[in-house]
């Protein structure tokens, strides 16, 4: 039976989009307390089901999906300028295709403004007025206000007319970077895009005798399974080691392998790879917020979904990828790498930053290792024992040897130099994966 909790959340997900929602409603009409229906709202807001918007509460929105997260909603561009709706409340769900600048003749400006955008504009009435004719929105910059006539237009056509206090170049710049961020967040692998879900899983229940395990271990050839209680919550794993010293009579209780490792939809493909490496095991139970099994992912799955990510192109950079593309080949040397030290990766003395020195060293350690094997490989501990400022606009060489490689690790060393002098040494130690 579904928690109060699931029963929320599954009667959030049945509201329309754009109906407005609270927590003595939740909790008046599902016969819950106050408390439980706030954690619920909470939690719908994570997953994306409702945004709640100061001065205008709390409203169901449309959960996007992955390849259309970039697509901001009306209520998303309150939060981000700290907005105040004016009017048009009732529209605050519906998704924005582009947003216009108005500081161009009114004329030039409407022949720019199409239904489904937002018009960021100072206090030119007219333009608020023209725009939500053409079926855009209007965030109304500096502080103003709106008139009367604009606010009854925005109610009647459903279409938010937003007012903020900063100024136009500042509210675009806000915008642009909530986009940015939402493209670099899209090309993060997280479990859910990758999941066995729950009707293709093969699992067992606590009271199954040892031989449901040998009878799926055969139909499946997989080693090892979730075990789960009667109300689906993962209370175990078992493996073919498990079992030793078991007969088939014996309860799948009695032999699992209790609190096994498990993650959520939200975690990373990355970071669960890791995991699975760093403790030798091929099955991870994915689980809900609640402790119930929702699906595995394997080894195998995972290592396919890196390597299709690499295949990728960029659609948004983070402050990695920034300082990676300034990594170059050095001329005429092997495995030498060069980079320039900007602005960007320096820290206040205006030399360059610890968190920039780590990801070149990391870098240029994994591009020495592919060019003796093909195989991916994790991070797993680095030891920084010399390091000296460097300046900015110095151009540095990193020179990366391979100490010792195995079939499942391996060591780097990194010499850096500046000018011929050296000024940082590192020791680096990598997991392979096998693919």
């Amino acid at each position: 039976m579904a928690t109060k909790h699931e029963q929320i959340l599954d009667y959030i997900e049945t509201l329309e989009v754009g109906e407005k929602i609270s927590v003595r409603r939740i909790a008046k009409e599902l016969q819950v307390s106050e408390g439980t229906a706030y954690r619920a709202i909470k939690e719908a807001e994570n997953k994306r089901l409702v945004s709640t918007i100061e001065r205008v509460g709390t409203i169901r929105i449309e959960r996007k999906k992955k390849e259309n997260i970039e697509r901001l909603t009306y209520a998303e561009i309150v939060n981000i300028v700290d907005g105040q709706v004016l009017g048009g409340r009732t529209g605050l769900h519906k998704s924005l295709t582009k947003f216009v600048i108005g500081a161009m003749q009114l004329e030039d400006m409407m022949r720019y403004t199409e239904a489904g955008n937002l018009l960021i504009v100072g206090n030119r009435l007219k333009a608020h007025e023209y725009a939500l004719q053409a079926g855009a929105a209007v965030l109304v910059t500096g502080g103003f206000d709106a008139s009367d006539t604009v606010k009854k237009l925005a109610d009647e056509y459903e279409l938010p007319v937003i007012s903020t206090s900063y100024d136009t170049f500042t509210v675009a710049t806000m915008i642009n970077r909530a986009i940015y961020d939402q493209l670099i967040k899209k090309e993060i692998l997280l479990i859910e895009d990758i999941l066995i879900p729950l009707e293709n899983t093969h699992y067992l229940h606590h009271h199954d005798p040892i031989s449901r395990y040998r009878e799926l271990n055969k139909e499946t050839t997989h080693g090892g399974f979730p075990v789960v209680d009667d109300t689906g919550r993962i209370i175990g794993i078992l493996t073919s080691r498990d079992i030793i010293g078991f007969t088939d009579e014996d309860s799948v209780e009695k032999a699992m392998t209790k609190d096994p490792i498990t993650v959520t939809l939200q975690t990373s493909v990355a970071s669960a790879g890791h995991r699975m490496i760093w403790e030798g095991i091929d099955l991870l139970p994915v689980i809900d917020d609640q402790g119930k099994l929702c699906g595995v992912i394997s080894r195998q799955d995972v290592l396919k979904a890196i390597q299709t990510a690499q295949r990728q192109p960029q659609q948004g950079e983070t402050i990695d990828d920034l300082i990676i593309s300034q990594l170059q080949m050095k001329p005429h040397e092997k495995l030498s790498l060069e980079f320039r030290v900007t602005p960007q990766m320096t820290n206040s003395y205006g030399s360059i930053s610890y968190g920039a020195y780590t990801t070149i060293l990391s870098e240029a350690a994994t591009s020495a290792l592919k060019t003796k094997n093909r195989k991916d490989s994790v991070l797993e501990n680095m030891t920084v024992y010399f390091l000296k400022p460097v300046q900015l606009d110095s151009l540095i060489y990193i020179k990366p040897a391979i100490l010792d490689i195995s079939r499942k690790s391996a060591k780097v060393d990194i010499e850096v130099s500046f000018e011929g002098e050296i000024v940082g040494k590192a020791m680096l130690t990598f997991q392979l994966l096998d693919r």
